[in-house]
């Protein structure tokens, strides 16, 4: 989720406070209790995660049933990647810069790559490995649904180049591993007559 950089008069950020909502941490943990507009920006805050789980929700029913679990899951896991998630470090010319991106515009990243590609979906999509740390070996992790009549095993490994080349261009991790597990083939809708 991209938050504002709106800075209160405490000097803490909405930023600040999606990231303790999804990970628990803050730099002043009891500043929280005492300080109102804090305290008021975790309920609107809140509030908009929970109207996002009910879209979800409502999203999940209207996937329908049957041969449509992969869009069910699909949705499921979408939900949790929207997160910020985990802050990943980057180098900075200046030593007094810091800077970093957030796993969730990784995992973005991936998605965008996996549309490129004709007749796949992306399922779940998950970065292992200790990303905070710069130099520490990652492996991404792709479940990928398939349209029938693709050729699985060429499609995988085009992606795979895809991904390691725009991760190599957009981040700074080092992918050690790049696995796709094809989990679904899914039938090309039939046109009505």
């Amino acid at each position: 989720m991209s938050m504002p950089h709106e800075t209160f008069e405490c000097g803490h950020t909405l930023e600040e406070l999606s990231l303790y909502l999804d990970t628990g941490e803050f730099p002043d943990p009891p500043h929280l209790e005492s300080c109102p507009e804090c305290r008021s920006g975790l309920d609107s805050l809140r509030r908009l995660s929970a109207a996002g789980e009910e879209l979800f929700a409502s999203d999940l029913a209207a996937a329908g049933s049957g041969n449509d679990d992969w869009m069910k899951e699909i949705l499921a896991h979408l939900a949790l990647e929207l997160r910020p998630g985990r802050s990943i470090p980057l180098r900075a010319d200046d030593p007094a810069d810091t800077l970093s991106q957030t796993e969730g515009s990784v995992l973005a990243l991936v998605r965008s790559v996996t549309d490129n590609l004709p007749g796949a979906v992306a399922g779940k999509v998950r970065l292992d490995g200790d990303v905070t740390v710069p130099g520490e070996p990652v492996s991404v992790r792709l479940d990928l649904a398939v349209l029938f009549g693709h050729p699985l095993m060429p499609s995988a490994a085009s992606l795979r180049e895809d991904l390691a080349e725009a991760l190599a261009r957009h981040t700074e991790l080092n992918v050690a591993a790049i696995d796709i597990t094809i989990t679904d083939v899914i039938e090309a809708p039939r046109e009505e007559m």
